[in-house]
């Protein structure tokens, strides 16, 4: 990975949010000063652009243009609407393509969420195709950059000791477990990283605990690395509560794969490699 796919991926990954039902989205505000526009006039004729070039490529407008305007009281008590959008990748990516394309950035943005794009377009189509190993490597990827986005906006309020910010999390989501509880109860070696031996379902728990406490730290604007623990904790409880609210397997009781990611990969490369020799 270069330079600027670390720029990009820190960039653009560090606004997008995930809904309840998984699904990624970035607000049109947020993406306005990333892609250095100032004024809201100005963006929205690049987004009217991108809703033109979105319908003549059969798509919805609707589905990647998701209107979330808010009424504001001004100072003269006058009501005020507030327009934003919610933007798909997609979305995201037609409106780099209609961006002033004398901006690097917009060019950065243009590659970034036109690659990135396509790599959703793939997973989603094929996802149901996959085995649960295959899954269990997509949703991997997927819990790392999340808890990548995370700790940035965990250093930004003042965290310092991850170890513990993390275990916040844990021990809300797996009723008082910390880490080491989890890789003991797995049986796991010392050190031995327990997300690479998740099953894809325990991975898309943790992947929302990590989603939504990222969330919460911005909206609620929390300060402080005690009560940034004390978020983490509260999350990771209220997605328990949720799996229990709807009759779901608590993620402590779901299994654990035979393999760690880490032995199917190696696995994988001296298969390949081994193939490679008889060629």
């Amino acid at each position: 990975m270069n330079d600027l796919e670390i720029s990009n991926n820190t960039t653009f990954e560090s606004i997008k949010h995930i809904d309840e039902e998984g699904r990624e989205y970035w607000y049109a505000r947020e993406l306005m000063p990333l892609l250095e526009y100032t004024k809201w006039q100005n963006f929205s004729k690049v987004i009217d652009k991108a809703k033109i070039a979105c319908e003549q490529s059969n798509n919805s407008i609707l589905e990647q243009f998701t209107d979330v305007s808010k009424p504001i009281k001004g100072g003269n008590g006058n009501i005020q609407t507030s327009i934003d959008y919610k933007l798909t990748r997609y979305a995201c990516y037609l409106i780099a393509q209609n961006g002033d394309s004398r901006k690097k950035v917009i060019a950065e943005a243009q590659t970034y969420f036109a690659v990135q794009t396509r790599k959703q377009e793939l997973s989603e189509k094929e996802y149901m195709l996959l085995t649960e190993d295959e899954k269990r490597f997509y949703q991997r990827e997927l819990t790392r950059k999340g808890n990548y986005s995370l700790n940035q906006t965990a250093r930004k309020v003042g965290v310092k000791n991850f170890d513990q910010f993390h275990n916040y999390g844990y021990k809300g989501l797996y009723n008082g477990e910390t880490a080491d509880d989890i890789a003991k109860r797995k049986g796991l070696r010392y050190r031995e990283d327990i997300l690479d031996n998740m099953g894809s379902d325990e991975l898309i728990v943790n992947l929302f605990r990590i989603s939504q406490t990222e969330q919460k730290l911005k909206k609620n604007n929390i300060q402080g690395e005690n009560n940034a623990n004390q978020t983490h904790y509260e999350v990771g409880k209220k997605v328990r509560r949720a799996i229990a609210d709807i009759g779901g397997t608590m993620p402590e009781e779901l299994p654990t794969p035979e393999k760690s990611l880490k032995v199917l990969e190696k696995e994988s490369k001296k298969k390949l490699t081994n193939k490679n020799i008889i060629k």
